[in-house]
């Protein structure tokens, strides 16, 4: 079955960016957090996401932070995330990831400047091109402007040897089942969407890179493992009381809500980083019913 054995399991946390109280990154706590993630239900770890806060932190952050994630956890179990549109920049990053230990790449689609499916394209072989390490695409046109088609990705897992898997936060279907179709089944397909993991699976998905694995990571690990043994109804058992939990963290800009989730069950990561900011009120109540709903609170 196509997706049962993905290279980096079925659940992969876009881990969280711990900073102290002076709003410096804390790179104890994020080898902490990564040791916690991993027992509770997580398989890999994506350092510098977008819910890392990976606009704003510095170059020689990001690679603090891959290097006590590797020091924590083990460099195969460390995706280090090396977005930006510019690809010099995106290139050098790649680079510096490599050389703190990282296990492979997570490149997003460069954001803003618009490029064209062959820009995405020369793009991407720049970024496969610079080291040896197997390279994740992750495409999230809510955020990005632009989507890499399926045609593309097709062409890139045909071209680049070392890109070997993509992270779909299209919500398009259609284009996660024409990237199935196109691609070979060694080609991970990886939901960039929480709430979008079962139909993603139904098309030749191996997991998630999921944001919500950091609160029910463990109940995400069972309801994939039940739907790759063919025991749909348990999948969905699992799976649906999942989804407020996956609203209440995107009720507010990311990460916000989720810090302050993680917070509430004691496993506090610090705030958030202009210009996101701390939740205040009835966005707290949001979060807090949420945590009930599953047990967390």
């Amino acid at each position: 079955m196509r997706g049962i054995n993905g290279r980096w399991g079925r659940v992969v946390t876009a881990m969280v960016t711990p900073f102290d109280e002076s709003g410096a990154v804390d790179t104890v706590r994020a080898g902490e957090l990564a040791q916690y993630l991993l027992a509770h239900g997580s398989d890999t770890l994506v350092i510098n996401g977008t819910t890392g806060e990976s606009p704003t932190t510095s170059g020689a952050e990001k690679f603090a932070l891959v290097q006590s994630a590797v020091r924590a956890v083990g460099g195969s179990k460390v995706i280090a995330g090396v977005g930006g549109n510019d690809t010099r920049r995106v290139v050098e990053t790649a680079r510096q990831a490599h050389d703190a230990g990282a296990g492979a790449l997570l490149a997003v689609a460069p954001y803003y400047n618009k490029p064209s499916q062959e820009g995405l394209y020369r793009h991407f072989r720049a970024v496969a091109e610079a080291t040896p390490l197997p390279v994740i695409l992750y495409n999230v046109p809510t955020r990005t402007i632009t989507n890499i088609d399926a045609d593309t990705t097709a062409r890139l897992a045909k071209d680049a040897p070392n890109i070997v898997a993509t992270k779909e936060a299209s919500a398009n279907f259609a284009q996660v089942a024409e990237i199935a179709r196109l691609t070979p089944e060694t080609f991970d397909i990886y939901s960039g969407d929480d709430a979008t993991i079962l139909p993603t699976l139904a098309l030749g998905g191996a997991g998630v890179v999921s944001v919500i694995s950091h609160l029910c990571g463990e109940t995400l690990q069972e309801a994939i493992r039940a739907w790759f043994a063919g025991d749909l109804s348990e999948s969905n058992r699992l799976f649906l009381p999942t989804l407020p939990v996956t609203r209440a963290v995107f009720s507010a800009p990311s990460p916000a809500p989720l810090k302050y989730a993680l917070a509430k069950v004691g496993q506090g990561v610090g705030n958030v980083r202009l210009p996101l900011v701390e939740l205040i009120g009835a966005e707290e109540t949001v979060v807090d019913a949420a945590l009930k709903s599953i047990g967390l609170l």
